[in-house]
């Protein structure tokens, strides 16, 4: 009874050194529920990041665990996750959260407790404005709708745009930076018609579009909704070209012969990439027989920056805060798959967007992307 009570002690002890000698990275994504599909290349990117680090030594010698909060981009679950993050000490800084509305659920807790988060895709623009402790490695939709605008009418020489948005943080601040540009550069917005992220009919409002006979539709919004909105235009005959931002780029959109020729903006292409991105892009593929996606890359990165910080910092937060925001400029950038970030007095930073294709249920790269 003393060899096995010894056992037990000694295996206990094991396991509590173990637990001891971990760093906790909580990452906070959807990874149930409707955009799964989005938190599943974000937990990649993090395991992924994660084990190479881990391999290399971790941190100051101690591993890195990742520790996954699914928050199914709901604002109430959002706030519910960031408490649990916020209130545990061990932990110095937060990698998430993924749609803007869950974010911003998100931000008042974190700044309540004085933690650090960094999202590698929340895009709306109140966010970085609002704490001191938020910061982001993608571009703002002020960023992505003026992009879009002046895409649709440099490059693909529309004239009239129809407008369907979902109802929520992300796609409203887009929809409304895209009309702000399509004024100053000519492009007429002829209509513009409002969802809920549970619509799945959407065929009187885009009878009434037909009629419009618009060039395109923009659809700021998620894939989901975007898939059922783009096959019911079609079965309404209608002819016109559909395109997005980033929030409709997810595999879903391959699998529906429909959208061929739908385009959106991306902050990552593999193809501009240089030696890093195929390295990453062959040892992500490696491990999930699957190529990454944009929400893998950037949390691949985010993941890097929070490790940066940590090595730097330690597990103080407010030293973890003060070296993320001491990224202030080119020569002083995190290096890594998704280009160089450094971060404005917001948190916010510089990346450029590119422009992506499905064609043949495949995504290509934009013969034209606007310079």
């Amino acid at each position: 009874m003393m060899i096995v009570a010894g056992f037990f002690l000694t295996s206990f002890f094991l396991v509590s050194v173990v637990i001891a000698e971990t760093i906790k990275i909580p990452v906070a994504s959807p990874f149930t529920g409707p955009l799964a599909s989005f938190g599943e290349g974000v937990k990649n990117g993090a395991l992924l990041k994660a084990e190479e680090i881990n391999a290399g030594g971790g941190i100051n010698g101690k591993q890195i665990e990742i520790v996954l909060g699914d928050e199914l981009c709901d604002p109430k679950e959002a706030a519910a996750v960031a408490t649990r993050f916020a209130s545990d000490p061990k932990v110095a800084i937060v990698v998430g959260h993924l749609c803007s509305s869950a974010t911003l659920a998100a931000l008042p807790i974190y700044k309540e407790a004085g933690l650090p988060a960094i999202t590698p895709a929340s895009t709306n623009p109140e966010i970085g404005k609002s704490s001191p402790y938020y910061f982001r490695n993608v571009y703002k939709d002020d960023f992505q709708g003026d992009f879009l605008a002046r895409y649709a009418k440099k490059v693909r020489n529309f004239k009239k745009i129809a407008i369907f948005y979902e109802v929520n943080d992300y796609a409203m601040g887009l929809k409304d930076a895209f009309v702000s540009q399509a004024k100053k550069v000519g492009l007429r917005i002829i209509g513009a018609e409002s969802y809920m992220s549970e619509t799945i009919d959407f065929n009187a409002q885009l009878t009434k579009f037909k009629m419009m006979r618009p060039d395109a539709i923009f659809i700021p919004g998620y894939a989901p909704q975007a898939t059922l909105l783009i096959s019911q235009a079609r079965s309404l005959g209608m002819k016109c070209a559909f395109f997005g931002a980033d929030g409709l780029d997810d595999a879903i959109m391959l699998k529906n012969p429909d959208a061929d020729g739908l385009f959106v903006t991306t902050p990552f292409l593999v193809d501009r990439g240089g030696a890093m991105v195929k390295e990453f892009v062959g040892r992500y593929q490696r491990k999930f027989s699957i190529e990454p996606n944009w929400f893998a890359a950037n949390t691949y990165d985010a993941v890097g920056l929070a490790v940066a910080a940590i090595t730097a910092a330690g597990l103080d937060r407010e030293k973890v805060r003060a070296y993320l925001a001491g990224i202030s400029s080119e020569e002083k950038a995190f290096q890594g798959i998704t280009g160089a970030t450094y971060f404005d007095e917001n948190g916010d930073c510089l990346k450029a967007a590119f422009v992506k294709v499905v064609k043949d249920g495949k995504w290509v790269s934009a013969e034209e992307q606007l310079q």
